[in-house]
């Protein structure tokens, strides 16, 4: 049996690998931020009319994926788990977060990086040091981080629809 072979038989038997599998709440978060990603990837051909699946591993653009799976895991506590569980206020603080920083620090943080890199390409017309951009797509609109929200919610619904307890 091949190395491959081995290693790929040997994680179908690993237990945390299977607990993971079936557990409805991280599935839905890993589900989200690929559809999300995804979802970058299509937009971003429609609109450019090119494909660039650089998008698939960058951050912002539309929807957010860290939204998406913040909001997917936190709605999946909140429907496996219920709204009264321990875990539910830690996921929705931390979804809360995540949302207020990618429209807030991130986003600002690109839009600096734009101005700045502007200003480099003015001053050092011609020079090595023009030719280094600093990544403008940081952060998020709110109407980005809004679609990411919505598509985590729906991921995770579909998701736990097995194990919905009653709120």
């Amino acid at each position: 049996m091949s190395t491959t072979a081995a290693a790929v038989t040997k994680a179908r038997e690993n237990p945390y690998i299977l607990a993971l599998a079936a557990n409805p709440t991280f599935v839905s978060g890993l589900v989200a931020w690929a559809v999300a990603q995804a979802a970058k990837v299509v937009l971003t051909s429609f609109v450019e009319r090119r494909w660039d699946l650089r998008m698939l591993f960058s951050s912002g653009g539309m929807p957010s994926s860290h939204t998406a799976l913040c909001t997917a895991l936190t709605a999946s506590v909140a429907l496996c788990h219920g709204v009264s569980d321990s875990l539910f206020p830690v996921c929705l603080g931390f979804t809360l977060i995540v949302m207020y920083d990618a429209t807030g620090v991130r986003r600002h943080a690109g839009m600096q990086a734009e101005v700045l890199n502007k200003i480099v390409e003015d001053l050092f017309q011609g020079h090595p040091i023009s030719e280094r951009k600093l990544k403008e797509l940081l952060g998020h609109t709110p109407s980005q981080v809004f679609a990411g929200a919505l598509l985590g919610i729906m991921v995770a619904w579909f998701c736990c629809q097995g194990c919905i307890v009653p709120i």
